[in-house]
């Protein structure tokens, strides 16, 4: 029997302890299968753009190569490096996929649906600040990127921790900007009634400007491609995991993954309607019914997902004076001033002033025009003039050289002139 009836809060946490463990299950379940299955499509996808195959030998359409890879990887020696501070250097990757298995428990998978006779909603949990406690819990997680690159012991690690420290702080406030517009059109924070409130319009069309800031953002909270600078290997190696093996690297590399459906099952959830179908889907009587809304949610993930593999597979990676500057210099004005104008707006609905609630839309194509010409113009800005390298040179702190170093370079060259047998 299905029901069609739309969660509120007051339907969570009535269901009995086994259906609680069932759905804390499924949700680990369902993202393992994610990341098996992103890995794969990643490397397929990405194959298919360099004009190559990709895994086809392990499984059926080498489907079960991501499986075995990881299997490969938990049997490999375990090589923990000598100056490591042993018990944090442990620490640092459970604490990064263990928050990001956290955050998907608000999101909301479906409607109201019956269970072995039990009325309860296709989702974990959900409490009125639904989505503070995701961006609270992802906060979290950047303790385990940072904590790693310390305990290894390592420059390369070290630095490759503190950028993505610095990428987080600089991408969580326009994210959590972006939320903001959601938020006061909404009405509420708690995902299941931010999914309600999109049955009219979503959210990705009447907060267009939101919507971009947000799939930005997520991009470089998750350190994908081209804002993948904390594990820049060709200036840092690997990274903050430059040091890591076996099964820990493996949580990372995890972590990463659970993270990018994180990112996107949120978005899916705040911008485009959640599991509700797409146009012209929802014309469809029971499209919003029963089980079937779970093909439109994991359908909408899927589309995010690709565009992460879509990005890495097409845009070179940023030097990291171009990400930063493009955080603070466009992606946090432009989403403060969005605040602004929607609050404006809500002020305005709110007093008779403006009938239509669409009406926002013309002011959300202009602002995200802004924001995809201050994109473009970031990404094509020229380089420094060779002229200009000794004036950047004496900028910079540059650290002294050793004595030995300083001896040899004021010795004097000796030339060395070749006998006449050769």
């Amino acid at each position: 029997m299905f029901y069609s009836q739309d969660p509120t809060l007051n339907d969570f946490g009535l269901d009995p302890w086994w259906l609680i463990v069932l759905k804390v299950l499924a949700v680990f379940v369902v993202l393992v299968l994610l990341v098996l299955f992103s890995i794969w499509a990643e490397r397929r996808v990405v194959a298919r753009m360099q004009f190559r195959l990709g895994p086809n030998r392990v499984g059926p359409f080498g489907l079960l190569q991501s499986l075995m890879d990881g299997l490969k990887l938990a049997l490999k020696e375990d090589i923990v490096p000598k100056n490591a501070s042993k018990i944090v250097f442990l620490i640092a990757p459970v604490i990064s996929v263990t928050t990001a298995f956290m955050a998907m428990a608000v999101i909301p998978f479906g409607p109201m649906v019956s269970i072995f006779g039990y009325q309860t909603p296709l989702q974990l949990t959900d409490f009125s600040v639904s989505v503070l406690y995701v961006l609270a819990v992802t906060s979290i997680g950047i303790y385990g990127i940072v904590l790693a690159g310390w305990a290894s012991g390592s420059t390369y690690a070290l630095l490759g921790g503190l950028r993505s420290s610095a990428q987080m702080v600089s991408y969580e406030i326009a994210m959590g900007l972006s939320f903001v517009a959601v938020f006061l059109y909404a009405g509420s924070m708690s995902t299941s009634e931010i999914v309600t409130a999109q049955e009219r319009i979503w959210y990705a069309v009447l907060l267009l400007p939101s919507f971009i800031i947000y799939t930005t953002s997520m991009v470089g909270e998750t350190n994908r491609a081209p804002f993948d600078l904390p594990e820049a290997e060709g200036e840092l190696v690997g990274g903050f995991h430059t040091e890591y093996s076996s099964l820990k690297f493996a949580l990372f590399f995890l972590a990463e993954y659970v993270n990018m459906v994180t990112v996107s099952a949120l978005a899916t959830t705040l911008f485009l309607g959640g599991w509700l179908a797409p146009y012209p889907f929802s014309m469809i009587p029971g499209a919003n019914e029963g089980w079937l809304p779970l093909v439109w949610f994991f359908g909408k993930v899927l589309a995010f997902l690709f565009i992460f593999i879509w990005l890495r597979g097409t845009l070179p990676r940023l030097r990291y004076d171009q990400f930063m500057d493009f955080g603070w210099k466009v992606l946090i004005p432009v989403a403060l001033g969005w605040v602004f104008v929607v609050a404006a707006a809500r002020v305005a609905i709110s007093e008779d002033l403006i009938s239509n609630p669409r009406a926002l839309t013309v002011l959300a194509v202009p602002l995200a025009a802004l924001l995809l010409i201050s994109l473009i113009l970031e990404l094509r800005k020229p380089k420094q003039p060779d002229g200009d390298s000794e004036k950047l040179k004496s900028s910079f702190p540059v650290p002294p050289m050793s004595a030995a170093r300083t001896k040899s370079a004021n010795r004097p060259e000796v030339e060395v002139k070749r006998g006449s047998d050769g």
